[in-house]
Parts: structure tokens; C-alpha cells; sequence
């Protein structure tokens, strides 16, 4: 039987252990994509970028790959004048990642945030937050992803909106991941509490942290959400550590085997889904499947 072959809620409701990936936008900075250059852009320009680098998390042991549609959404793509590449990038990137994966792997397609403020700080509202989310995960789902995952959200009104969005699009599982700052809150202002009690009666398949300000914020925000939802599946993609300037790029301070404890200790703490986020490379995901899986 192949990996796929199970579904992915079945595996979370028997209590396993999934690996994710690791970054994609600091890896495909280091790969040389040009400033101001949407990376979406690379899954029909550089496939083969995007290709290597799915397969990479793979053979490092990652158990579920987001697609290259973090900034894939409409009202994202028009900051940089693309909006009306929409269908064509994620369907490209949809693709990719299932043709990296097979049936070894799970495919999530990932959704990021517009980069827009909600109403009434902002002028997105609801419903235009609602349709922007619902028609890429739509053409995720039609590139034949496993699930969606709504992720580095900070504003739980947009949160709110791309799991509904994506919940009309598909009838595919659904995670949703924030991003903490230091005081375990997101720039918004959200607890993990607020976010566990709000965003879990929508009917999501994982809910957790993801990127943030270093490994602290992730473990306070999923110590609130495991107290609030002692039964739910947690996700937990840290960033390794803070980043500092070294020659004009940015070096992320915690490595692999400083990491992976930290990670396992997550794990303790319920997170099912474990990962990394900006800085990780491969060499953490191999070095979190070695410890987990081990233990």
C-alpha cells in the first residue's frame, strides 16, 4: 500500500506523527530568484527549481510538501502586476509538487496571507478576503492537492476568511497555522487560545504555528491551544531562530541539531505535524524524521 493510500485524517486521528517541510522563500533566495520576482513565478519559469527543491524535503523524509503558492493568491499577485496569472501559477505549482510527491508524500496547498488589512483597518473585507482565497484553493484542489493549508496568518478575521474560502472551493481537510510573535501573540494581537477557540469549530483537520519570532512563541502558542483543544491535532513549523545580517544575507541562528530537540518537545507538547519554516533546509528535516520517528 502506498503512503498516500491512507488519508491524512486518518493518520492524525490515530495519533501519528506527520514530517513537513522546510522553507521554500529563503531557499529559493539562496537559488538565486531576482528581487521582486513573485516565486510563484518560478513554478512556469524554473520548474525545475521548484522540482529540486520538493524533492529534496522528500528524500530528507518530509511526509506532506506545500506547494510554491505561499503569495499565490489574486489580490498577493497583483502587488506585483500579476494577478491575472492567478490559475497558471498555482496550477503549475500544484502540479509540480504532486509530480515530486507521487504517492509517497501529501500535498498541501498552501495559502498565505493577501499582505491586504482587514476591514476596519484596512480596506479588504470579508467577502472579497472570502472569493480571493476560495479561487486559489480551487485551483489547488484541480492540481490534485491532498489538502490546504491556510498558514502564516496574523489577523484571525483572514484566518476566518481562507478557511472558509477554502472550505467552499473543496471538500479537502483543512490546516491553519499563525504565525506568534515573542509574547506569544500574532502582530495582530492573537493568542493561541483566541485562535484554537475561533478557528477549530470551523471544522479544521490541524491547527498550529508556523514561522513567528524564533522557537519560544510557537511553544507558548501551542501550550494555549493544546489547554483549549486537548484532543486536536497541532502543527508547529518554526522558523530556526531569529535571523541576523552576514554579508547581505540573512543567517538564521539556531542550526539542525540545536533545533530538533526543541522540536520533539513540541511533539510532547501534541503537535502532530512538525516542520520547519524560513532558515530550515533539508539537513532539519532530516535531522526532525531521525528524532521522531526514532522515538
Amino acid at each position: 500500500m502506498a503512503f498516500r493510500d491512507v488519508k491524512i485524517t486518518q493518520r492524525l486521528s490515530e495519533g501519528e506523527v506527520l514530517i513537513a517541510d522546510g522553507a521554500a522563500g529563503t531557499t529559493l533566495i539562496a537559488a538565486g530568484i531576482p528581487a521582486g520576482t513573485p516565486p510563484e513565478q518560478w513554478n512556469v519559469e524554473r520548474p525545475e527549481v521548484i522540482l529540486a527543491l520538493h524533492r529534496s524535503y522528500i528524500e530528507a523524509g518530509s511526509q506532506i510538501i506545500l506547494t510554491n503558492t505561499f503569495g499565490g493568491s489574486r489580490l498577493k499577485l497583483a502587488k506585483f502586476s500579476q494577478a491575472e496569472k492567478v490559475r497558471e501559477f498555482n496550477l503549475a505549482g500544484g502540479r509540480l509538487a504532486r509530480q515530486a510527491a507521487g504517492d509517497r508524500a501529501y500535498v498541501a496547498g498552501d495559502l498565505g496571507p493577501t499582505g491586504m488589512l482587514m476591514k476596519p483597518m484596512g480596506k479588504l473585507t470579508f467577502e472579497e478576503a472570502v472569493e480571493t482565497f476560495a479561487e486559489q484553493a480551487g485551483i489547488l484542489a484541480e492540481a490534485g492537492v491532498d489538502l490546504l493549508w491556510v498558514e502564516t496568518m496574523m489577523d484571525l478575521e483572514e484566518a476566518r476568511a481562507a478557511v472558509t474560502g477554502a472550505q467552499q472551493a473543496s471538500d479537502l481537510p483543512v490546516f491553519c497555522s499563525l504565525s506568534f510573535g515573542k509574547k506569544g501573540r500574532t502582530m495582530m494581537g492573537i493568542s493561541g487560545k483566541q485562535a484554537a477557540e475561533k478557528l477549530w469549530p470551523m471544522g479544521l483537520a490541524a491547527i498550529g504555528a508556523n514561522c513567528g519570532e524564533g522557537l519560544e512563541p510557537v511553544e507558548i502558542a501551542l501550550q494555549q491551544m493544546r489547554e483549549a483543544l486537548p484532543e486536536a491535532p497541532l502543527i508547529a513549523k518554526p522558523n530556526a531562530g531569529l535571523p541576523h545580517m552576514v554579508a547581505g544575507q540573512a543567517v538564521y541562528d539556531v542550526g539542525p541539531l540545536e533545533f530538533t530537540p526543541h522540536m520533539v518537545d513540541l511533539v510532547a507538547l501534541g503537535a502532530q505535524v512538525v516542520g520547519g519554516c524560513c532558515g530550515s533546509t533539508p539537513d532539519y528535516i532530516a535531522a526532525i524524521h531521525a528524532a521522531v520517528k526514532a522515538g
